[in-house]
């Protein structure tokens, strides 16, 4: 299995936030987690990247995915 680059934009209050992050690690996937309510720098680059506020923002390798979407991370995950 390759080891993928995860990395996600993520607030204390947002539930799916929670929800990718324990999903990641039920699995065993390292992640960086970014804090976007707290870093206004990576809150800049987060928008930058997707464009828009919401979140969660998860980057597996250089692929992006808005909000908790279990189906796509897994395919994302396993390619």
């Amino acid at each position: 299995m390759t080891t993928k680059h995860v990395t996600i934009y993520s607030t204390p209050t947002c539930h799916f936030c929670h929800l990718a992050k324990d999903y990641f690690t039920e699995q065993g996937i390292a992640f960086t987690d970014y804090n976007v309510a707290a870093d206004l720098e990576k809150r800049k680059e987060m928008l930058e990247k997707s464009g828009q506020m919401g979140v969660p923002v998860i980057v597996i390798d250089n692929q992006l995915v808005v909000g908790f979407d279990q189906e796509r991370i897994a395919d994302m995950l396993a390619a």
